[in-house]
């Protein structure tokens, strides 16, 4: 099983660095009331307990009862709410909604190029990719470097990822949202999300997902509902 290059410690002092940082940049674009398409994005944003998400909620406890080892930091959601109005931009550069991707169980990911979690695990994510995305499944890392995107296009052509889809949101509206649903502490922040957009479970922090425990997670994501 591949490791990530740094101590596990490490990598949780560096998320907690990233975090700050983050939480920094996330004050100077908090009074935006558009998002990265010029949709109005809600300065707080209600959970959307509609039937569907409720049981994703139900469904969520069941998948992380197998988030063990590697990726033991997964938290099943507590309140049900649907993600499928988060808004980015896609491959082409052009705003999206994680709704566009329905009908895949996703692993949404942000990161950005300052942060050393992020870029220990991305290689592991690519991997991850590559292993089990298809029509039923794709990771979904969106990077959150503010400004161009020649550092973290330049980034994962030298680290040699291949496999992910190269999702952005510039604003940092996106990580500002789930900041305000209580999401999202700092970076890296990890979202499993169901065929129906519905939140099943989260994390803060890097984890190893180029693993067993990641791979047992996500095919528990995937099995039918009990």
């Amino acid at each position: 099983m591949r490791k990530l290059g740094l101590p596990a410690w490490s990598l949780i002092a560096l998320a907690l660095v990233a975090g700050f940082a983050a939480g920094g940049l996330a004050v100077y674009v908090k009074a935006r009331l558009a998002g990265n398409n010029g949709a109005e994005v809600a300065e707080a944003p209600g959970v959307e307990a509609d039937a569907q998400c409720t049981l994703a909620t139900e469904r969520g406890k069941a998948v992380t009862a197998q988030a063990t080892g590697e990726v033991a930091a997964m938290m099943a959601a507590d309140t049900p709410q649907s993600l499928a109005g988060l808004v980015f931009d896609g491959p082409d550069g052009q705003p999206m909604t994680l709704g566009d991707l329905r009908d895949k169980v996703l692993l949404v990911n942000l990161w950005a190029t300052w942060c050393a979690p992020c870029r220990a695990e991305m290689p592991a994510l690519d991997a991850l990719q590559a292993k089990m995305g298809g029509d039923e499944f794709e990771v979904v890392a969106v990077n959150v470097d503010t400004g161009g995107d020649e550092k973290p296009k330049k980034f994962l052509a030298e680290t040699g990822v291949k496999n992910l889809a190269y999702y952005r949101d510039e604003t940092l509206e996106l990580f500002n949202d789930l900041k305000r649903r209580g999401l999202a502490l700092g970076l890296p922040v990890t979202l499993l999300v169901d065929r129906g957009g519905c939140l099943l479970a989260h994390m803060n922090g890097p984890a190893e997902w180029q693993s067993e425990d990641a791979a047992r997670l996500i095919e528990a994501a995937l099995a039918p509902a009990g």
